[in-house]
């Protein structure tokens, strides 16, 4: 029987490389193949967090940054293929998130920018690719993310048990599965996941991310910043709501900290800690107070002061998608495979209730070989 394999490439916005994972969907099940990962080399990351710190580029560099994403994410693809012994023609699709500049749902004329031009993935890999799976939803009235819940829901639905599913990447967002399934799933945004942190640590210890959340360990919570942090308007907004790292940004930590006194740095990357865990739980008691486990992926699971803090703000078990047979650092690529099989079998892959689409609708474009 002809295996119903797929490809899932996910670049998120804490901007440190490329998730490839290779997924068999075979009866419906998703089954972890082979994962492979690349990260960005230093100068490309660093293109990419120029531009998206100034939000703006010339055609030229947008058009050149759109190629040299295209070839990477191949590249990778191909790596991964080449590390699971597994023909490029056994292969259904593949799902590419590409890179997010800017997030933009809620201007006079919305939109989401994601690039790494999905010919160049299909042309060099022999694989039908399909990418830009959010303006679809934006178009339909939504706010083109989050895009995962319809994925948690095919892949963690329990009926015995009303879970919670958090990914904690740049951005935070959860997904809220109610037991009954007369119930409708939700999901969105919570705000900044790990972006905060990693721009503080990378300014004062030149590092990318706070390995186990240790440096923020050493830090006291400041309760005088922490409110301050929590009354931006984002967090009382009413659901469907999307963010990103273009709102979240090292300009909107830095206008919070010009009102504050001087701290030491540790104590504000602490902080920054908690406003993550404090707004990750806020949100799951407002929109899931019957929740009986919060499972965690994405690169946050493996910040251990990040965890335990959320643990603290909750009564309910936070556990890792890991528990569940499934590695937290691969769901999101896992549901971009996903949602490359739904499209190109004519389904949809939104869920309205949390991108506030008028309609569920059939997402992405398709590049055929």
């Amino acid at each position: 029987m002809p295996r119903d394999y797929y490809i899932g490439l996910m670049s998120g916005t804490s901007l440190d490389g490329i998730d490839a994972g290779l997924y068999d969907f075979t009866e419906q099940q998703a089954q972890v193949i082979d994962f492979y990962y690349q990260a960005y080399p230093d100068k490309l990351k660093e293109k990419i967090q120029q531009i998206s710190s100034v939000k703006t580029m010339s055609l030229l560099d947008y058009g050149k940054l759109d190629t040299q994403l295209g070839e990477f994410y191949a590249q990778a693809c191909l790596n991964l293929l080449k590390q699971s012994q597994i023909k490029a023609s056994q292969i259904k699709a593949i799902g590419s998130h590409g890179q997010t500049l800017y997030h933009s749902p809620n201007t006079a004329l919305p939109f989401s920018l994601q690039i790494g031009d999905p010919n160049i993935i299909c042309q060099r890999t022999n694989i039908t690719t399909i990418a830009d799976f959010r303006r679809k939803d934006i178009a339909a009235g939504g706010q083109g993310a989050p895009l995962v819940p319809a994925f948690h829901h095919a892949l963690f639905y329990n009926p015995s048990k009303n879970n919670v599913i958090v990914n904690i990447g740049g951005i935070a967002n959860i997904t809220i599965l109610p037991k009954d399934a007369s119930q409708a799933v939700t999901g969105f945004d919570t705000g900044p996941g790990n972006t905060l942190m990693n721009h503080w640590i990378n300014h004062h210890k030149n590092k990318a991310y706070d390995d186990n959340g240790d440096w923020a360990k050493t830090g006291i919570i400041q309760h005088k910043l922490l409110p301050q942090l929590k009354s931006d308007s984002y967090f009382s907004l009413t659901i469907p709501k999307s963010t990103g790292t273009e709102y979240f940004s090292e300009q909107w930590l830095t206008q919070n900290l010009s009102t504050q006194p001087q701290y030491n740095p540790e104590d504000i990357q602490r902080t920054l800690c908690q406003l993550t865990a404090e707004t990750i739980a806020e949100a799951i008691l407002l929109y899931g107070p019957e929740t009986d486990n919060v499972l965690v992926c994405g690169g946050g699971v493996h910040n251990q002061t990040l965890m335990n803090s959320l643990s603290d703000c909750l009564k309910t078990p936070v556990l890792s998608t890991e528990n569940l047979g499934v590695p937290p650092d691969q769901v999101e690529a896992m549901a971009f495979a996903w949602l490359a099989k739904q499209s190109l079998e004519g389904l949809t892959g939104n869920l309205p209730a949390a991108t506030g689409a008028g309609a569920s609708v059939i997402l992405g474009g398709i590049y055929q070989t």
